[in-house]
């Protein structure tokens, strides 16, 4: 800057000015806090308007526990997205964990049974066709398979089933009333194969403590998988579980029951030599 004022005021006579102190240099910043945990986001924004699947319906009332499920971004059909905008308002609901569900209410009374995780909703069509006076609750995060099976209940006039939107553990802990479900059916979840992931399966010890209390005395936890490894994590941990016991007698996994449809997903699995176990485990009426 000298140089620059010098060649400003050249015929200047005032006596030099003396030069200005140093600053001293500013102190070292603070390093930043640690950013706030954010979970993850589903979907930036809402595809669907204000009467479709919120994004991310608990928000900021989500917690900080393992995952057990990995939202899977799929292209929605125009079919399934003209479902998810129609029928929404009627048929479906997001998991915010801010009430609890009147059951009674919301499937006419009828006995309800949470299936958490339907994929495309086949199977779950099937069922409640076959039972219409037993409510199914549906609970997934894949917004294709949301959209599918609201079509499929439109199309054959399924009354009883409501899609639930969101994470299934925020549902079960925070929006339905102790012994309130006639069953619950976990088919084909996520296997984890690797072994750092094991802790992310959803049947744990903590998870049948849970729903222990939103089942009914004598109300059934039907599980099925095609992944070995998992089906004898499965009956492990569910023989295990003061809340639980097996109906069958012998111990060990259960035929399958004829209310469980052969999915299109199961049978591939089948053609490749998969095994298929289902476990049927009753809530304990003491």
């Amino acid at each position: 800057m000298g140089i620059v004022s010098e060649s400003l005021n050249p015929q200047s006579s005032a006596p030099e000015a003396a030069p200005a102190p140093q600053a001293a240099p500013a102190p070292e910043a603070a390093p930043a806090p640690e950013a706030a945990y954010t979970p993850p986001r589903w979907r930036t924004e809402s595809r669907f308007g204000p009467e479709g699947p919120a994004p991310d319906p608990a928000g900021s009332h989500h917690d900080r526990r393992i995952r057990s499920f990995q939202p899977r971004r799929s292209r929605v059909t125009t079919s399934q997205e003209d479902a998810l905008r129609r029928l929404w308002g009627t048929w479906g609901l997001d998991i915010d964990g801010k009430r609890v569900l009147d059951l009674d209410t919301l499937f006419d009374g009828r006995p309800v049974v949470l299936e958490i995780g339907f994929g495309m909703g086949e199977a779950t069509a099937q069922m409640a066709a076959a039972d219409p006076e037993t409510g199914i609750l549906a609970a997934d995060v894949h917004t294709p398979g949301q959209g599918n099976l609201l079509a499929l209940a439109e199309r054959g006039g399924l009354d009883n089933i409501r899609v639930a939107n969101g994470d299934a553990i925020i549902l079960l802990r925070e929006m339905l009333a102790p012994d309130s479900l006639a069953g619950l059916r976990v088919y084909f979840p996520d296997p984890w194969p690797k072994k750092r992931h094991h802790k992310r399966r959803l049947i744990q010890p903590e998870f049948l403590t849970l729903a222990a209390t939103r089942l009914a005395p004598g109300a059934v936890l039907h599980c099925a998988t095609d992944w070995e490894p998992y089906a004898e994590q499965m009956l492990e941990v569910l023989s295990a579980h003061p809340d639980f016991e097996n109906t069958v007698p012998e111990g060990g996994y259960a035929p399958r029951p004829a209310f469980r449809p052969l999915t299109r997903f199961e049978g591939q699995g089948l053609d490749k030599g998969h095994v298929v176990h289902d476990l049927l485990f009753r809530r304990r009426k003491n």
